[in-house]
């Protein structure tokens, strides 16, 4: 395939630039106005994270928003994806509404809606309340009635002013670290159980698409995945990467967009699947959330209960501050797999960089290196358009530095930084880079590959 000629190329004029972020990582306020317990909570108060972080105040976005938002503004992004939490508008996870819980979102939607900003509202994103993790959680067959429910709440409170839902945010990761790898809420660890939550997370996504289709006949609804290529860390794991790979990319949009699990697993799901259920978890979706951060790398372990768990890789791969690998290509040639397999509309709804970002001696944060990342990463989307994928949005994970699960505060995602004594916020390098980016993007202007100076610095930091 001929590489896209960049003398003439421009971004399509509707490509939605945007951010994203979820309600456990930001908001803070656990123990306000109703809000019930969620499994983080309970995680966090175990001590299982890095430094003992909890989420009790985050980013305390819930008393913030007004100041998050005008970040975003100032960053000229067209959408926002966030996510409700669950337990915050339902205590118990189901019955009785909390109404300033729900009182919340109706201010962060006015609010963004008046700041031009398109509100994409992601029903789940890891935080199942408690109460519903004491009645079996997700292993159970009931979870799918209860996402449905709560989707009608939402969809019902909502849909007047939000036409973007998401289901349910990467189901493979939190099904496959909650219930069989380790180190995330509910920190289970057996197959069995594992297997029968995806199949319950797959129906509820099914039951949530319908709910909101009667509830919001004009809503765009897609859910949003975690696809990356899993590598076997040595030759002698070819096996477990092809069975983890089955795990990680294909037990969700495979049974959602097509109808039926990946090969590999369907003798393994067979005995949670009844008559019907295939029908109930395909429903029509109008696009794929595809969350990209990097390879991953299978190590076989007899003493998993997958019989595999994630290894180190190769030693020379370039790596993130965090050591994640950093392959733009891998991000490029995704797009294309994702395309091809479901046929859907793309918006890659994460993308960024992790690192132990420090403010300088006058405060300044020069995030050279996640101006990098975002600038190949960004270039690999540009070219997967130009050779024909359908992508059409994409959002940098994250507008602030916030909770970042098992790894607490330590680790930074943030466009802006965050200083969670003070709750200061302070806009990195990256930020400003990120906003000329969308003016020259939505200016209908092509967008130059990142410029270095003669001496190795960046010209476009601020």
């Amino acid at each position: 395939m001929n590489p896209p000629d960049d003398a003439k190329w421009t971004w399509p004029p509707t490509f939605v630039w945007g951010v994203s972020m979820s309600a456990f990582q930001i908001e803070g306020a656990t123990r306000e106005d109703g809000r019930g317990p969620s499994v983080w909570d309970t995680y966090g108060a175990s001590g299982r994270v890095a430094n003992h972080d909890t989420g009790d105040v985050a980013c305390d976005h819930y008393h913030r928003y007004p100041e998050d938002i005008a970040l975003m503004r100032g960053l000229g992004v067209r959408a926002y994806r966030f996510s409700v939490a669950w337990s915050r508008v339902l205590p118990q996870g189901r019955g009785a509404a909390n109404e300033a819980g729900l009182a919340f979102y109706d201010r962060l939607v006015d609010a963004l809606l008046e700041a031009g900003i398109e509100p994409w509202l992601c029903l789940y994103h890891f935080d199942l309340p408690q109460a519903l993790d004491d009645l079996g959680g997700w292993a159970v067959r009931d979870s799918a009635g209860w996402f449905a429910d709560y989707a009608t709440l939402v969809g019902r409170r909502y849909g007047d002013r939000v036409k973007r839902f998401a289901t349910i945010n990467e189901p493979s990761i939190f099904t496959l670290f909650g219930y069989a790898l380790g180190g995330a809420a509910p920190d289970a660890a057996d197959v069995s159980t594992l297997r029968r939550a995806i199949h319950n997370v797959n129906l509820a996504h099914g039951a949530a698409v319908d709910a909101l289709r009667v509830l919001v006949p004009q809503a765009s609804i897609g859910a949003i995945h975690n696809v990356q290529p899993c590598l076997p860390a040595t030759p002698a794991d070819t096996d477990a990467a092809d069975l983890l790979g089955a795990y990680w990319n294909a037990a969700f949009p495979d049974p959602q967009c097509l109808g039926h699990y990946p090969s590999r697993l369907v003798e393994v799901m067979e005995p949670y699947v009844q008559a019907g259920d295939l029908a109930r978890i395909c429903r029509p979706l109008d696009w794929f959330g595809l969350n990209h951060y990097s390879p991953i790398y299978a190590t076989a372990n007899p003493n998993s209960p997958l019989g595999v768990t994630l290894g180190a890789g190769p030693s020379d791969i370039s790596r993130t501050p965090i050591d994640w690998p950093t392959a733009p290509e891998a991000l490029r040639e995704t797009l294309h797999q994702v395309h091809n397999r479901y046929r859907l509309p793309i918006y890659v709804t994460e993308n960024g960089l992790g690192s132990y970002d420090t403010p300088d001696a006058i405060g300044k944060i020069t995030d050279t290196r996640r101006i990098e990342f975002l600038s190949a990463y960004i270039e690999a989307v540009r070219r997967a358009i130009a050779e024909g994928v359908d992508v059409r949005g994409y959002f940098v994970w994250s507008l602030l530095d916030n909770f970042e699960w098992a790894s607490g505060y330590a680790v930074r995602f943030g466009l802006v930084h965050v200083d969670y004594p003070t709750q200061k916020r302070t806009p990195k390098a990256s930020y400003f880079w990120y906003a000329d980016l969308i003016k020259a993007a939505t200016e209908a202007s092509r967008v130059i590959p990142l410029a270095r100076s003669g001496s190795g610095g960046l010209d476009l930091l601020r």
